[in-house]
């Protein structure tokens, strides 16, 4: 049989063309299947999501919300995290341009969300009070105008195709096409971010992949294993606890968020990876990235009460989440020439038992091998923003 591909989303032109509820699949490709469904009532109502269906693996595609991935479920295992906001919530729901600059939180419960594409940092505001950044940027709330999903019996493989679009009349104009593909028995999924300047000016533009991991993943023992060239706490609070950076407490009602800065180790076509597991290595989470592409990686612990958010963010990105005039005046961006454009590859896979875990310590160890890791105590000028 040949691949099939069906048009999901075409914005200006008939809209919606699978109606809701309508379970895509092809003969010769048993187990693999994809569902559209729209979310009815409060912060969803009008979300879309597509169900890539995987033997016991489900993706959670958010089209509404810049192709975010919400949750994947593997079994009786949900691989997300439980987020106070109630979501996933329609971008209408959310203020960016709030004056505090922290209008994203509001959206803010998936698995992977994109921050970027213009900033992907701290919120930062001019000396009038004015708000110039929002906090991680638009890309994550914007709907996509394309999405095409593809079955293909010969591959065994589903591929769903996304379009977003982040413009603004006089200032920048960047198109995300977004592939992630996931094949028959694979307990996760592989995606390429292809970022074209629309315009015949120049543009500069920076992503970071948000990848949060809550309950039952992470738990009292729960560790961070990854390749360390340099690590660096972000402020004060982070470096009270660079002793234990990376491992995880118990949920702690006020938990104060510590935030840690990292060059990781490569291999020579700058292939790297990071791993979370759980407190007996029984499972985890292992993502898998470039560093040609993706140079900075952030780990965000914020172990308050599983009521308030108990979560952890494993983030490689084209630079740190410093504030986007800070992090330019370092580097930390990616220059499109007109017409141009730059690519990111990402993979995450769900670890369902130990000896998973263990070949990717294995794999790990080898890439750190005889580099002794420089672990600085305190902030560093270059990587912290004052």
């Amino acid at each position: 049989m040949a691949a099939k591909t069906w048009t999901v989303i075409q914005a200006g032109s008939g809209g919606e063309i699978v109606e809701p509820n309508e379970r895509l699949s092809v003969p010769g490709a048993d187990g693999l299947s994809v569902t559209r469904e729209v979310f009815r009532g409060g912060l969803s109502d009008g979300v879309e999501m597509l169900t890539i269906a995987n033997g016991d693996l489900q993706i959670h595609i958010l089209p509404t919300r810049g192709m975010s991935i919400w949750d994947m479920p593997y079994g009786e295992r949900r691989v997300g995290w439980k987020s106070p906001v109630r979501g996933p919530v329609h971008p209408a729901f959310v203020d960016l341009g709030e004056p505090s600059g922290l209008g994203w939180l509001d959206g803010f419960d998936e698995l992977l969300v994109r921050c970027g594409l213009e900033s992907n940092g701290a919120p930062e505001f001019a000396e009038n009070g004015t708000l110039l950044f929002p906090l991680h940027g638009r890309i994550g709330n914007k709907p996509a105008r394309q999405v095409t999903v593809t079955i293909d019996p010969g591959s065994q493989e589903v591929a769903v195709v996304g379009v977003v679009e982040e413009t603004r009349f006089h200032f920048l104009k960047l198109r995300m096409t977004t592939t992630i593909k996931t094949r028959a028995g694979e307990k996760g999924f592989r995606m390429h971010d292809e970022i074209e300047n629309l315009s015949q000016s120049p543009a500069e533009m920076q992503m970071l992949y948000h990848v949060n991991f809550g309950d039952p993943l992470l738990d009292a023992g729960s560790k961070v294993v990854a390749p360390i060239k340099t690590l660096v706490p972000r402020n004060a609070h982070a470096a009270e606890g660079i002793g234990n950076w990376s491992s995880y407490e118990a949920p702690q009602p006020g938990f104060e968020e510590q935030v840690y800065l990292f060059e990781l180790l490569a291999g020579d076509d700058g292939a790297t990876q990071a791993m979370l597991k759980n407190a007996h290595g029984t499972e985890g989470a292992l993502l898998k990235f470039n560093k040609k592409q993706l140079p900075c990686f952030t780990v965000w612990k914020n172990t308050t009460s599983l009521a308030d958010g108990y979560v952890t963010g494993i983030e490689p990105g084209t630079n740190f989440p410093n504030p986007r005039t800070y992090e330019g005046a370092q580097g930390r961006i990616v220059k499109l020439g007109p017409g141009g454009s730059f690519g990111f590859d990402f993979e995450l896979a769900y670890l369902s038992h130990t000896a998973e875990v263990e070949a990717a310590e294995t794999d790990i160890a080898r890439l750190q091998g005889d580099t002794e890791p420089q672990i600085y105590e305190e902030p560093q000028d270059g990587w912290c923003a004052p």
